[in-house]
């Protein structure tokens, strides 16, 4: 059971992602050839209005096929006969999608379980916060200039500036004020001595849009600040799990939660599902062939030009990237695998 609910968590992401880039296809006249979820051969398949629509054996990923796209045709309903706005538009909207479900999914979550006020609720004594005058009820601001929009992203500053010397802007009463926090060295980590920082309290129908916008752009700076550990080595590649490993931990999530009722089941798995979701927008967002971040780059470049890079060398950059991107999705494959079996 746990498998299928993991691939309806992992399915709806991706077939928004696709969606959005779909509807803006259809909008700016684009012939849209096949939308697809899945990979490899068709399970089920039909045909309406010149698209065919397919679900497929491989339960990841999914696709929107445009008359076009590769720069092979040309004419009327050819992705490259519109507008480089046009074909950006396009473009922009999967990752776009990813973001507004994000943000859907966050006011349910935040309707039902509450906002996580980045609010002190105690303060350890003996530690650096207590030392410098932090008191419960204090309203963090910022952090090294950072805006602290929720609870998690000051656990989440230690843990991406670990042993970093903090100056914390908070309000009490009204009033702000400022303290410098150098964290202490633990056997848990870098420490300031903060307690209860991500307590969800109530709030009203306002606040619940406002943070519910505040919760996706926290995983959207969650996974960013990642990605530079990532590259700067602080993350190693045995830390990133790719479909595999995340059908398995949306299972144990769904497993976990089955004790406390179904609205905490939904909870957990939309917390996560935001989670992914913030995760795919930005990644598809990043400069990388192949991807829509790459495919987004050569429109910007056909924009300041004047005129479109060659197809036939826009191909082989995209075929390129395709290539390392599926060598990468295996060698992260077997390892989420053995992960899974040791």
């Amino acid at each position: 059971m746990k498998i299928i609910v993991a691939l309806l968590v992992f399915s709806l992401i991706i077939i928004v992602h696709e969606l959005g880039h779909f509807l803006l296809a259809k909008l700016n006249g684009i012939t849209v050839l096949e939308f697809s979820l899945g990979m490899g051969p068709r399970i089920v398949s039909f045909e309406a209005g010149g698209t065919r629509y397919s679900w497929k054996i491989l339960p990841f990923g999914g696709s929107c096929m445009m008359l076009g796209e590769d720069g092979s045709e040309e004419g009327e309903g050819s992705f490259g006969s519109k507008s480089v706005w046009a074909r950006m538009s396009v473009i922009v909207a999967g990752p776009l999608f990813n973001f507004l479900l994000a943000f859907f999914l966050s006011l349910f979550i935040i309707g039902n379980a509450g906002i996580d006020f980045p609010v002190i609720l105690g303060v350890s004594e003996g530690f650096p916060a207590a030392a410098e005058g932090l008191q419960a009820g204090d309203r963090i601001l910022s952090m090294n200039g950072k805006h602290i929009l929720v609870g998690r992203q000051i656990s989440n500053y230690s843990m991406f500036h670990p042993g970093e010397t903090v100056v914390f802007e908070y309000e009490r009463d009204g009033v702000r004020h400022e303290a410098t926090v150098t964290p202490l060295l633990t056997d848990y980590g870098y420490l300031y001595g903060l307690q209860g920082v991500t307590y969800r309290q109530p709030g009203s129908a306002l606040q619940v849009l406002q943070y519910s916008a505040y919760e996706v752009w926290y995983w959207i700076d969650t996974t960013v600040q990642s990605l530079k550990m990532l590259v700067s080595g602080g993350v190693e590649l045995n830390d990133v799990s790719g479909p595999v490993g995340v059908v398995d931990a949306i299972g144990d999530v769904y497993e976990e939660s089955q004790s406390e009722g179904l609205l905490y089941i939904l909870l957990n798995l939309m917390n996560f599902a935001v989670l992914l979701t913030a995760n795919l927008g930005v990644m598809n967002l990043l400069p990388i062939p192949a991807l829509d971040g790459g495919r987004l780059l050569f429109l910007i470049v056909e924009a300041v030009r004047g005129r479109a890079v060659e197809p036939e060398l826009e191909a082989r950059v995209h075929f390129t990237g395709l290539m390392l991107l599926l060598l990468l999705m295996v060698v992260v494959m077997f390892n989420d695998i053995r992960k899974i079996i040791m």
